[in-house]
């Protein structure tokens, strides 16, 4: 059974991207284009992996990181951030709310970042 890949990325190009780029690797990829939808369909969904971008419309990263890692059902999901804040700050913040790692967007391929993917799955 394929494993279940959830992206949630307001970017129409980079979203668009990736699902390809995972579909064609054979993942069930599905998106969500903010963070109330994002939060959603982790519980909806139950995905192995969640791929988070940081600035997103309405609720961002941060809370839905926070949101999935406070609730029992969802909190073991690890969640990759890809976002194109790479302050160290920024960093911390997510890995101590629970992220599995912290990706910055400009640093990685598409390739770079299916290879983290596969590593935590």
């Amino acid at each position: 059974m394929p494993k279940k890949i959830l992206l949630i990325e307001d970017d129409k190009f980079l979203r668009e991207l990736m699902l390809r780029k995972l579909l064609s690797l054979n993942y069930d990829v599905f998106a969500a284009v903010d963070g109330e939808e994002g939060i959603e369909k982790i519980k909806k969904e139950l995905p192995d992996l969640v791929l988070l971008d940081l600035i997103l419309p309405g609720m961002n990263g941060f809370e839905v990181l926070e949101m999935a890692k406070k609730d029992p059902i969802t909190n073991k999901i690890p969640i990759i951030i890809l976002s194109n804040l790479g302050q160290g700050e920024d960093i911390e913040k997510g890995l101590k709310l629970g992220a599995a790692d912290f990706l910055v967007k400009a640093h990685f391929t598409p390739q770079e970042i299916i290879n983290k993917l596969k590593t935590i799955l």
